[in-house]
């Protein structure tokens, strides 16, 4: 299954279809499970959503969206549980339609990209949503059931989300690259099995990201981190040596290089 994964790490971006890659990522938690199930479900959903062919406007095609994967599936944001792993483990997103904002989004952007429609995951700080259309933005929020996100609410978000000091911009609802989408969902997972103690957990998220987004300097940071946190000394200088190939910044070049020096003077 790992070498699915690193396949994706050859493909171009544009080429990588976000629910089906998911799902090659959360099958490597479920050993034996048979993903034909979940294929079907996405079939389903890709059915249903072909009776909305004359959805000509973006805000047509995020209330299409809001029909199929809410009203008929049922898939909403899981508010109660909301930092639970699962919420970012697509094969339990589908199990039980609850998940968190990117693997929400992520499914209504596959479907959508499957009817023509121009979809994108958002690159919002802490809540991303998903962005229909290819000139003015018209914003829907999976989380919530598909909702629209007028003008106000999105500045709320981005306030809350920024600080009082914040600068809410466009960039802040700009399109996330499928890698970089795919790379939040499982950030999501390594930060929360950190945070509960399992380093060993987090380091095979990381590892992970390096085989599907292995130009993604900073996921080679951190697991060159979590193996120097539990002494692969080895495995940490190697993970840092290949960022410093993908890594054109000199401040953080330059951090690598004192790293590797440190390490080979330890």
């Amino acid at each position: 299954m790992e070498s699915e994964i690193a396949t994706l790490g050859l493909l171009d971006d544009e080429e990588i279809e976000l629910d089906n890659a998911a799902l090659l990522l959360s099958e490597l938690d479920h050993d034996g499970i048979a993903l034909e199930p979940y294929y079907a479900m996405l079939d389903d959903i890709g059915d249903r959503l072909s009776a909305f062919t004359a959805a000509d406007t973006p805000a047509e095609q995020g209330e299409a969206l809001a029909q199929v994967f809410h009203d008929e599936f049922g898939f909403t944001g899981d508010s109660d549980s909301y930092d639970a792993p699962l919420n970012a483990d697509l094969i339990r997103v589908l199990d039980r339609k609850r998940g968190l904002p990117v693997s929400l989004a992520l499914l209504y952007v596959a479907a959508a990209r499957r009817m023509g429609w121009p979809a994108f995951v958002t690159n919002t700080p802490g809540h991303v949503l998903v962005r229909l259309g290819d000139e003015t933005p018209y914003l829907i929020d999976p989380f919530h059931d598909g909702e629209p996100v007028p003008a106000d609410r999105l500045a709320a978000m981005l306030e809350g989300a920024l600080g009082p000091d914040g600068k809410p911009g466009p960039q802040h609802v700009a399109p996330m690259s499928n890698r970089a989408t795919l790379v939040r969902l499982l950030l999501n997972q390594a930060t929360r099995a950190e945070r509960g103690g399992d380093p060993l957990r987090a380091m095979a998220l990381y590892e992970r990201m390096t085989l599907f987004a292995p130009d993604n300097g900073d996921a080679w940071w951190e697991l060159a981190r979590l193996q120097l946190q539990l002494q692969n000394v080895d495995a940490a200088r190697g993970s840092l040596s290949a960022m410093l190939e993908v890594t054109r910044d000199p401040k953080k070049r330059e951090l690598i290089t004192t790293t590797l020096r440190a390490i080979a003077e330890s």
